[in-house]
């Protein structure tokens, strides 16, 4: 298994999507449907943060409608504050009729009671793999008081350094991670071992080359001198 720092992987996005040419929402949706395919039963409860980890999960929960599973997303931020490629799954989404609520910055506390009570599975797709420093804000808050409910994360548990694998003052204890193309270096961490529950390495898309230097130059090298 090969396992990619947080600046490799974020080069294996970039060369995928700016070099080969690879759409950044084939990706998104790729990873989605990769955890979507993880998710044996609801009512499923998915909690977003407004970067591209929250649009993976956007693209879980049409998934899950679509399947006929009672879905209920909780966004942390107003959907105007989603990155431009979340935003998109975010509107579909809620277009075929999803439930979208947003996550009080006052009482983050009430959508996770609400979450607990009536959900069998919970999603976590709050934070991505550059989680760095003490994690504050409302996304700490729900991660303190996230309840013992059958979790899966999206890529990393949030709050969990990609590359130390520790906490970033606490993380999110998942059964389930789904990480993306390649494990993250993180993952060696025996510390990361209670945060990520077991671990699943999903194919999204990204060719294999983009998480080498060596293999990448010579690709392309090779393209060029063929065009």
């Amino acid at each position: 298994m090969k396992y990619l720092s947080v600046s490799q992987m974020r080069e294996a996005d970039k060369r995928a999507i700016e070099i080969l040419g690879i759409p950044s929402v084939v990706l998104m949706e790729n990873a989605g449907r990769a955890v979507f395919d993880h998710i044996g039963k609801g009512p499923l409860g998915i909690f977003c943060g407004k970067g591209n980890n929250g649009g993976d999960g956007f693209v879980v929960a049409r998934h899950a409608l679509l399947a006929g599973l009672e879905t209920h997303v909780w966004l942390t931020h107003s959907p105007e504050e989603c990155t431009v490629d979340s935003r998109k799954f975010l509107d579909a989404f809620q277009n075929l009729g999803g439930k979208l609520s947003i996550v009080s910055s006052s009482n983050p506390d009430a959508a996770l009671k609400l979450a607990a009570d009536s959900c069998d599975v919970l999603i976590d797709a709050l934070l991505g793999t550059g989680c760095k420093g003490e994690i504050r804000g409302i996304c700490r808050s729900l991660i303190d008081d996230w309840p013992s409910i059958q979790t899966i994360s999206v890529d990393i548990p949030s709050g969990l350094d990609g590359d130390s694998g520790e906490p970033c003052g606490n993380a999110i204890k998942a059964n389930t991670t789904v990480t993306f193309q390649f494990a993250k270096k993180g993952f060696l961490s025996p510390t990361s071992k209670a945060y990520t529950g077991n671990i699943i390495v999903a194919d999204i898309g990204i060719p294999t080359i983009c998480g080498d230097d060596i293999a990448f130059a010579e690709h392309i090298s090779k393209t060029t001198k063929d065009q």
